[in-house]
């Protein structure tokens, strides 16, 4: 069987996720990237250029896959809940968003504009429903990622035995308020 070039950049990608959401840009490597997909690290560079080049790639194809598991829609309490089912499974899709945050601070991102753009989009589908809509759907994806991204200040105002659940819970709540006209 030949080389599959496909199944080589999958396999990369796939380490590189497990590798940035683990380390970021800075403390990841690309000999550990190479190693957990069995590929040389001249085929990383070949596909994908310097490590920042890859994160990017990483961070392209996560956010492509929870638009697409995650689809925006006017009842955002409903996309809220769904949204915090995403993050669940795939808990790497946050962190890579916090290391991408930490590393850059406000800095313009790889591929902002392509990204600002596909944001736009899931406003302007909710505007004729949602009032304010660009707010209401920032202040969602706050939400929904708040309790995940600080777990510390969740334990403290809520309390260690806080359950998921009524997180959730009291996060939809809070999403259908601001949502309503």
């Amino acid at each position: 069987m030949g080389y599959d070039s496909k199944a080589t950049k999958e396999r990369i990608l796939a380490a590189a996720t497990t590798e940035f959401a683990a380390h970021g840009v800075a403390g990841a490597r690309v000999d550990r990237i190479a190693e957990a997909a069995e590929a040389n690290k001249r085929a990383i560079y070949d596909y994908f250029g310097d490590k920042k080049a890859l994160f990017a790639a990483v961070l392209e194809r996560m956010l492509s896959r929870c638009a697409d598991a995650v689809p925006v829609e006017p009842d955002l309490a409903n996309y809220a809940r769904k949204l915090f089912d995403y993050h669940a499974a795939n808990p790497e899709a946050l962190r890579l968003l916090m290391w991408e945050a930490l590393e850059m601070g406000g800095r313009e991102v790889p591929a902002e504009d392509v990204r600002t753009a596909e944001y736009q989009k899931r406003v302007t589908a909710i505007e004729d429903e949602v009032p304010n809509a660009a707010m209401i759907y920032f202040f969602t994806l706050g939400l929904v990622n708040w309790g995940k991204a600080m777990p510390q200040l969740r334990r403290m105002v809520l309390g260690a035995d806080f359950p998921q659940e009524k997180l959730v819970e009291a996060t939809v709540a809070a999403v259908r308020t601001l949502s309503e006209r």
